[in-house]
Order: C-alpha cells, then structure tokens, then sequence
C-alpha cells in the first residue's frame, strides 16, 4: 500500500440528442416495465411510485424531487440529473449507463446490486447511500459526502474518490486494490487488512490505518 498519482479516470458522458421534448411524469404515470426516451423533466415532486423494470433513455432531469419511490430493476442510461432529490429512492437491480449526478441529493439511496458503468456523482451528499454487492466500473465520485455509506461486497474497477468524505463507509469484502483513497476524508472505515491489499493511501492515512487496526509502531 504505497501513495501513487492515479492517472485521470476516462468516463464516457451521457449521449444525449440536440433537442430533448418536455414532460411532467407526474401527468404521464410511471407504471411496470414503462419507457420514457429522450425527454427533459423539470421542476416537480414525483411522489409515492412504485414500478419495476422502468426505463428512462436519453433524458435530462432538473430539480425533480422523488419521495417515496421504489424503482427497483430500472434501467437508467444516457441521463443527466441536475439539483435533484433522489434521497431514499429504491434503485436496487438497476442498470446505470453514461449517467451524471451533479449537486444531487442522494441520502440513503440504495443501489444494491445495480450494474453502474460510466457514472459520475459530482457534489451530491450521499451519505447512508447503499451499494452493497454492485458491481462498478468507470464510476468518478467528485466532492461527495459518502458518511456511512455501505459499499459491502461490491465489486470495484476504475473507481475514483476524489475530495470525498467517507468516514464509517462499508468496504468489507470489496477488493481495493487499485483504488485510490488517497484523496478521501475519513477517521474510520470498515475494511480489512486483506480488502486494503493494494489499495493506493496517503502517507497520513498509513498512519491513521495502524491506529484502525490496532498496530503498534515501534520505534
């Protein structure tokens, strides 16, 4: 476990057409297996959906609030959402494809086993957030709180933190090696000496990690 520079981490953005129609998708309903292609959804609260296997493609969302929504199974690609509340929201299953989160609230967001390629959370709060047994890949978290957040058995490839907080994160049973935290905030973690082989640290976080474990330095 040695501090390395990691080269920038390459993520595909979201391919979205010139010209995206209006909707509310309060008014349209988002019932099983509904789909919903390149369209622009702004300003409302979508409250109280319960729909499996939906697919939203090619969209943006600006300022949408989702209350009380299970969305489990979904499938999400090509889509930016901007400013928007997902706290809570059930994405568990999903499919997440070239998709940006940027200034989202997302606490407590579960994506349990959700496939997640090419994402990118960027100053969202996403503390309490759930990835338990994910499997990621190509996915940047950029000036994200991630406070007792649970990555539990995910499966983690070119994943950065960078300026992230992620004190009492769940990392038990996720290889680390090649992630760089380097870059995080954090007092404890709950990880394993064997989930931290090669994992990239700074020299303070060595340190810090001898004191997790309860090492003693002798000098």
């Amino acid at each position: 476990m040695s501090h390395a520079e990691a080269p920038p981490l390459k993520i595909i953005k979201p391919k979205l057409p010139r010209q995206l129609e209006p909707i509310r998708l309060s008014d349209a309903g988002i019932d099983d297996e509904a789909s919903f292609q390149q369209f622009s959804c702004k300003d409302e609260t979508l409250s109280d959906i319960t729909a499996h296997k939906v697919l939203f493609d090619r969209m943006t969302f600006d300022s949408v609030a989702f209350e009380r929504a299970s969305l489990r199974h979904a499938e999400l690609t090509d889509i930016v959402f901007r400013q928007c509340d997902l706290s809570n929201v059930d994405f568990s299953e999903a499919i997440l494809h070239r998709v940006e989160f940027h200034h989202c609230k997302l606490i407590g967001i579960d994506l349990a086993a959700a496939t997640i390629r090419n994402v990118r959370f960027e100053q969202c709060a996403g503390d309490y957030a759930t990835f338990r047994f994910a499997n990621m890949k190509g996915v940047s978290f950029q000036s994200t709180t991630l406070i007792q957040s649970d990555f539990y058995h995910s499966e983690l490839s070119k994943v950065e933190f960078a300026e992230c907080q992620i004190d009492k994160t769940q990392f038990s049973g996720t290889k680390l090696a090649g992630i760089d935290l380097s870059r995080t905030d954090f007092h404890n973690l709950g990880v394993t000496l064997e989930d931290l082989q090669g994992c990239i640290i700074s020299p303070a976080q060595a340190i810090l990690f001898t004191r997790i474990f309860g090492l003693v330095v002798k000098e």
